[in-house]
């Protein structure tokens, strides 16, 4: 089985974009505020879903991808436009708009969520959004904004006690937390080409200064886009715990951290499969998301990582198992239940 863990909802029915623009547009003139409060009000029927998501279901077919987890579109998240009420009004729609998808095609894609995250707000106030998700929806994990200011980064790091109250609930509920930023208010920073692996980078780092995983043994994260620059500096950081006195200090890290393959070329594919452990990689496209073109070299899709990972001779049967399906069913406890409820037994090694 082939499980993509990073895919956005890119291609929503244009009813939900009416809706955000009049909601951001409420938020300079009171009488241009949505009527709707809901999903329900936006009348989007059920059969405008399934054709918004025909070039994923193309995709799906002709690369030999079974299963598509599924999350609202990372650049839209934009906890930082507007006001708290905002983000959790926005945030219940976007959600409830993929819990429909997924039951609508549940053999194509399983949910993940997003969190009314604002700046400055205290993160209990997304733990109802979080149970919900979870116990209502039914979804198998949460993109986690490490920096809701937009790219002005004025929040505590990943490992301060601000987000505890998140962690603890991430653990009780079994749910990965994929580290995800969204828009940029940063002209200097471009959100998918630079703000986003920016953030990667910096969110392992954070990780790295301060072992979190000490209060939090059982917490998983998700590092999109390959890990950033981590893979390429793999020598930096592995030195940083040796000058730390700690030199299996990154080993220690890649029980809970993981990396996606969301790199659009073989070199970085092949440079993320021979420094970060096997164990640590899971299969993800980002289809259809920030880089949507053919690359004239090669005739075929950017995003069509499956292709780079079919290429790279050093890696057995085994290993190809675990990229493109055990490590997601370890590392999405809720996923595996889901999947093994449909038949899908789990071949992953005890």
């Amino acid at each position: 089985m082939i499980i993509d863990v990073h895919c956005h909802y890119t291609t929503e029915p244009a009813p939900l974009h009416r809706f955000r623009d009049q909601q951001l547009a409420g938020l300079a003139d009171p009488a241009r505020k949505p009527a709707a409060t809901s999903l329900a009000d936006l009348g989007i029927s059920d059969e405008q879903i399934v054709a918004s998501v025909a070039p994923q279901l193309k995709f799906q077919r002709e690369r030999g991808c079974d299963l598509t987890v599924f999350s609202p579109r990372a650049a839209g998240m934009a906890h930082h436009i507007g006001s708290e009420a905002t983000s959790v009004q926005w945030t219940r729609i976007s959600n409830d708009l993929i819990h429909r998808l997924c039951t609508l095609l549940p053999d194509n894609f399983a949910g993940v969520g997003q969190l009314p995250q604002h700046p400055g707000a205290p993160i209990e106030h997304c733990l109802p959004e979080l149970d919900r998700i979870a116990n209502e929806l039914g979804f198998v994990g949460v993109n986690l904004n490490p920096d809701p200011s937009g790219g002005r980064w004025t929040g505590p790091p990943l490992t301060d006690r601000y987000w505890y109250p998140l962690y603890e609930r991430l653990v009780q509920l079994e749910l990965p937390a994929m580290v995800h930023v969204s828009s940029s208010c940063n002209p200097n920073f471009h959100h998918t080409m630079a703000h986003y692996l920016n953030a990667d980078t910096t969110a392992f780092v954070q990780l790295l200064q301060k072992n979190l995983f000490v209060d939090f043994p059982t917490l998983k994260f998700v590092i999109p886009h390959g890990g950033g620059a981590v893979p390429f500096h793999w020598g930096r950081y592995r030195g940083f715990g040796v000058d730390q006195q700690k030199p299996e200090l990154v080993a220690t890290l890649m029980k809970n951290v993981f990396f996606d393959t969301c790199v659009y070329h073989l070199p970085g594919i092949r440079l993320l499969t021979e420094v970060v452990p096997l164990d640590n990689i899971l299969f993800a496209s980002e289809m259809i998301g920030a880089v949507k073109g053919i690359d004239p070299d090669t005739g075929h899709h950017f995003d069509d990582t499956k292709r780079y990972i079919d290429q790279i001779d050093g890696l057995d049967e085994t290993s190809r198992f675990k990229i493109f399906e055990g490590n997601a069913r370890r590392v999405y406890p809720r996923l595996d239940a889901l999947l093994t409820r449909r038949g899908h037994i789990n071949r992953t090694p005890a």
